[in-house]
């Protein structure tokens, strides 16, 4: 493997010969609820996850104006769009409790942030590393207000064409890219995760860490990203798969992320380096098993 394919986040590296970076995306599965949010960050933690990731929106900016008015149900009632991602969303006090939390309990945080305000709102809180989303990855303004802050960003890939990551790739540069491969489907479907995208984005960024952010249901694709080269997962975490929110059903329970995280790390133990070699755990068996050409010849003599 190219140990220059490795971005440092904190005090360690993301990349190939490193342990594998493990997200918990608790995005907008919190409903917008504190204590929500601290328990799935609980449950990353008690998993075995490296990080959890949030979501931030300016709802005046993300939400187009003709939408806003539109009623719908939510865990708060009927209520008008605007005035649901409005909830949804945490303010500085709140958002400043959510990072005290994850810093007590030592475990990395950031945020995919869906517009320029939004990443004004999160920078004040000085996170690691960033996510672009992958709704956003041909919003060039967005890209070069993250290029500008010199932190390591992750960029999601899902409903994109090749022509918008390589412009996308162009705009942030590969110092401090790490590139995750995704279908933007909650559920996807097993016929259109196209998990071998992960050898070729390899193939195509040479110097880049490449990862996977998976939607489907169930933990098998994540896993045979691992062994196609994934460096980082991300998958989405919930208490409870049945909670309202349209992520929920793609999500993995705590249960569920434990064993993702458990097989994550047999399975990067088990990989090697690619290197024939003889294991000590071996030579008993070969002893034991092999042909002697002694005994052979001493067998032809008699």
């Amino acid at each position: 493997m190219d140990s220059n394919r490795k971005i440092k986040i904190g005090n360690r590296f993301v990349g190939d010969g490193e342990s594998i970076f493990v997200i918990a995306e608790i995005g907008i599965n919190h409903n917008g609820s504190l204590e929500i949010a601290k328990k799935m960050i609980d449950g990353a933690i008690f998993s075995g996850c490296d990080a959890v990731k949030f979501q931030k929106r300016t709802p005046e900016i993300c939400v187009p104006q003709d939408q806003w008015e539109i009623e719908r149900d939510t865990p708060w009632g009927r209520m008008t769009y605007i005035e649901y991602r409005r909830k949804m969303e945490f303010n500085k006090q709140q958002f400043q409790e959510l990072v005290d939390y994850c810093n007590a309990r030592r475990i990395i945080w950031f945020t995919s942030c869906w517009d320029e305000v939004a990443v004004d709102f999160v920078e004040e809180f000085d996170p690691l590393l960033y996510k672009i989303a992958s709704a956003s990855i041909t919003d060039e303004q967005l890209l070069q207000k993250h290029k500008k802050l010199n932190k390591p960003v992750i960029m999601s890939t899902g409903m994109s064409t090749m022509e918008e990551i390589e412009k996308a790739v162009n705009n942030l540069g590969t110092e401090k890219l790490l590139i995750a491969h995704s279908t933007s489907s909650y559920p996807c479907p097993l016929n259109e995760l196209n998990l071998n995208m992960i050898q070729t984005y390899r193939n195509i960024y040479p110097v880049t860490p490449i990862g996977y952010s998976g939607h489907e249901t169930g933990l098998a694709p994540t896993l045979a990203a691992i062994a196609l080269g994934a460096s980082f997962v991300e998958r989405h975490i919930t208490l409870d798969r049945a909670m309202w929110g349209t992520d929920q059903a793609a999500s993995v329970e705590v249960v569920g992320m434990m064993r993702l995280v458990s097989n994550i790390r047999d399975i990067e133990k088990s990989l090697g380096d690619g290197k024939k070699k003889v294991y000590e755990s071996e030579l008993a068996v070969m002893k034991k098993l092999r042909k002697q050409n002694s005994k052979l010849d001493l067998i032809k003599a008699v």
